[in-house]
């Protein structure tokens, strides 16, 4: 267990209604003025499908490790049997709930001051858990699309940043990515501790944005920091909004009634459309799979890979292609584990070896490298199906780069000679669905399934990295971000809790002439949103950008500056670098006063 920590005081900052409740939180001197039944069943939205006794007795979003939220009630619920009086204690401090028919119990806790370690004891029914090790602070959600993703290891200087990360009082728990076409109850997660042998890079670690946030506030505050990860790469807006919220803007009517067919369906849950797409058209899916060893490919055409789709003759429009290759292995095989290497492919692609699926990619940066499980001497075969949305897609990196590497460290070259087959392409009658470049693109299947399992949740409020994915819709953004924020404000029912936004860095190389820029579009959106919407406000980046990469290194920065929105615009701090200038605003770190502002120290590129 870590050492207690203590913690400087700090008088916070009043924002919005305080929140109301059916619940009373006490502690024990006070026990037999205060204290009520807490009784909370359902949320307003779809209740669970599987009996109490299959869910957990406390929801994975509260565990060992954690960091609830100070000065404020805190929700923590779980399922019992109908009926059950289920007791949290805290310190000092305890509530009391009673689950309701659906066996869904909730009770709102006072928590003791900020600091910690502190022990959590939930007890009801024939059930009881302990949490340890459990810090009060300040709790943000850190959302949004990949770069809010991007793992410290993968930030400059992040090797030496994981070294060095010795922050007892900083905690993360990632939410595991799941896309739902109904509200989710139960969150995959849990909370660790920063330091150099927690965090990890990418997908599954924590973010380097948001940690670099929790470090600047760390050095005002003198608060445990908890963050709550919350991103997927790649996603629109629209897709962490509820569907309540999104019908009055009119636009995605038509992606609502999709998702409200996929629902009664009751099929798979991709959570994208390309993949019902693919159920509807690919032809090479179905009953006698174009991956099976033993098809007869002799009269598909023989193509070159790198390449291929020309052969195909659909190098012009996106398509899905298979693609197969024969090789003989010896026997025996070199013990050891093989894997196939393809480079980067752009967009999305399925590896079969023998038959068997072994790998799956959507992200275009990602070099591919497979576990080729399956191989056995002789004759083997190995099956691609690739989607390809542009001219300049498909495999894209050098010829040498595409192997089959055995267990003993032996090569065998795998460009060259293929044989391949268009399954679908995207003309009528067959027509790509919308949305179709993203992976996770459907209206609110992340809201249900990573927004919903988490609330009501304690926060203090919430960053948001994205745009990148909405920015050939830019003014349609100027209504949907306000809409998503109004939505997750009334999800978490905290009032209205301060929501930061990441202005788009720049990309790409510097224009010769001025002229209209998707980019530059966004962050005016993201500035009216910003000047608008209460509590809210852009953390300026236009300077932390890579021209070459949609992903750039200097997530410090970024952080930083989220940071400086937080002390000055909640936390009460005045930041020198904030000022009143007319021109830029308060453009760093603070609402901005002025609709359009630029960044001086900016050279050139997108925007």
């Amino acid at each position: 267990m870590h050492s207690r920590i203590r913690c400087k005081p700090l008088q916070p900052v009043s924002r919005g209604p305080t929140m109301s409740s059916t619940v009373v939180i006490a502690s024990r001197p006070i026990a037999k003025i205060f204290c009520l039944l807490a009784l909370v069943g359902g949320s307003g939205f779809a209740q669970p499908t599987q009996p109490a006794a299959s869910l957990p007795f406390v929801s994975p979003i509260f565990g060992d490790n954690m960091v609830l939220q100070r000065d404020k009630p805190n929700a923590i619920w779980g399922w019992s049997q109908p009926g059950d009086s289920v007791r949290v204690e805290m310190g000092e401090h305890f509530a009391t709930a009673t689950a309701a028919a659906d066996g869904k119990w909730q009770a709102r806790i006072q928590p003791p001051p900020a600091g910690g370690p502190y022990a959590v004891k939930i007890a009801g029914g024939q059930q009881t858990l302990e949490l340890h090790d459990v810090l009060v602070g300040d709790v943000w959600i850190c959302a949004g699309q990949s770069n809010m993703q991007f793992g410290l290891r993968q930030a400059r200087n992040g090797a030496d940043e994981i070294k060095n990360a010795n922050y007892p009082d900083i905690r993360y728990y990632v939410v595991g990515e799941r896309a739902s076409y109904s509200p989710v109850t139960v969150p995959r997660g849990s909370w660790k501790v920063v330091s150099p042998t927690t965090l990890g890079g990418g997908p599954g670690g924590i973010s380097a944005a948001a940690y670099f946030f929790a470090r600047k506030l760390r050095e005002s505050v003198h608060v445990p920091i908890g963050l709550v990860q919350d991103a997927v790469g790649g996603v629109p807006a629209e897709t962490f909004t509820s569907v309540d919220a999104l019908r009055p803007l009119a636009d995605f009517d038509a992606r609502i009634a999709f998702l409200e067919r996929q629902r009664q369906k009751g099929g798979k849950e991709y959570g994208n459309y390309i993949m019902h797409w693919y159920d509807d058209y690919d032809i090479g899916s179905r009953n006698g799979s174009w991956a099976d060893p033993a098809l007869d490919d002799s009269s598909w055409t023989a193509v070159r890979i790198p390449g291929g789709f020309r052969e195909l003759g659909v190098v012009d429009v996106p398509s899905l292609c298979w693609f197969r290759k024969e090789i003989t292995l010896p026997d025996p095989l070199p013990q050891g584990g093989a894997r196939i290497y393809l480079g980067n492919v752009d967009k999305m692609d399925t590896v079969y070896v023998n038959g068997q699926q072994v790998g799956s990619s959507s992200w275009v940066e990602n070099p591919r490298a497979y576990f080729a499980r399956g191989l056995k001497p002789g004759r083997n075969v190995i099956a691609i199906r690739l989607f390809n949305i542009k001219p300049t897609g498909g495999f894209i990196s050098p010829a040498g780069t595409l192997r089959l590497v055995l267990g003993d460290n032996t090569a065998i070259p795998l460009a060259g000679e293929w044989k391949g087959k268009v399954a679908v392409d995207g003309h009528s009658p067959q027509p790509l669905p919308p949305g179709y470049e993203s992976v996770t693109s459907m209206v609110s299947v992340l809201y249900n399934g990573m927004l919903v399992p988490i609330a009501p949740l304690a926060i203090t409020g919430a960053i948001w990295y994205q745009g990148e994915s909405n920015s050939e819709r830019a003014f349609q953004y100027r209504k949907l971000l306000p809409a998503m924020i109004a939505d997750w404000r009334k999800l978490f029912g905290q009032g209205d809790f301060p929501f930061y936004i990441v202005s788009l860095p720049a990309f790409m190389r510097r224009k010769d002439a001025p002229g209209d820029d998707s980019w530059a579009e966004m962050r005016e959106a993201q500035a009216l949103v910003a000047k608008t919407v209460p509590h809210s406000c852009v953390a300026i980046t236009v300077d932390t950008g890579d021209p070459d990469n949609i992903h750039p290194i200097d997530k410090k920065e970024v952080g930083d500056r989220l940071g400086l929105c937080a002390l000055g615009e909640h936390y009460g701090f005045k930041s020198p670098v904030c000022g009143a200038d007319p021109l830029v605003g308060r453009a760093c770190a603070g609402r901005v006063q002025n609709s359009l502002c630029s960044y001086r120290w900016w050279p050139g590129g997108q925007g």
